[in-house]
């Protein structure tokens, strides 16, 4: 089996209890868009697995039951050290913690985390600013109900996507980088400057 349908069905596996939040559309939907965003910009075929399979690190263990150890071996056995290091790399270490602190950690791991790790989460994020916009057209005059969707107000979502922009495009690598310049016009569309 290719790795990439492997990946998707292993997403779909851990994810399959799940719907974005505040909606009734399958969570499995936003690592597939991941995975096809960084098959868009031609990332290496790790980086798109490793986007199919970002959240399972911090979902798995709340929807199937298994420790986030086992999850993180069962991926290494089945898609690679390499899948399995990006995996780790964008998941947020303590996913209960306080909010600010798990963006904060974001943040800072980013600055100086392998481009390709990088990459991953920005595809993530790009997702996540993409259905945000979309969101907002669907609710327009009624904004304030979509925000409370989320664990923070506007604002503090604000803060992390403009400090995701200044994080990727700040990088001594991501001049030019496509994907960077895309979420930042992105982040720019929802939020303003």
């Amino acid at each position: 089996m290719d790795k990439i349908t492997e990946a998707i069905e292993f997403a779909t596996g851990i994810h399959l209890k799940q719907c974005r939040k505040g909606t009734d559309i399958p969570y499995v939907t936003h690592p597939v868009s991941v995975g096809n965003i960084l098959k868009q910009h031609k990332y290496s075929k790790d980086a798109i697995v490793a986007g199919i399979l970002h959240d399972t690190l911090e979902d798995g263990p709340l929807y199937t039951g298994k420790t986030r150890e086992d999850i993180l071996c069962e991926i290494k056995e089945r898609f690679g050290d390499r899948v399995a290091g990006i995996v780790e790399g964008v998941s947020e270490p303590d996913p209960e913690g306080p909010w600010i602190e798990r963006k904060t950690h974001t943040i800072d791991f980013l600055k100086k985390a392998d481009m390709e790790t990088v990459c991953v989460a920005c595809a993530d994020k790009l997702d996540n600013i993409r259905s945000i916009k979309r969101d907002l057209t669907e609710h327009s005059g009624d904004e304030e109900k979509l925000w409370k969707r989320f664990n923070q107000p506007k604002e503090k979502q604000k803060w992390y996507y403009q400090s995701l922009v200044k994080v990727f495009l700040g990088r001594a690598d991501g001049k030019g980088v496509l994907l960077f310049e895309e979420f930042a016009k992105e982040v720019e569309l929802v939020f303003g400057k």
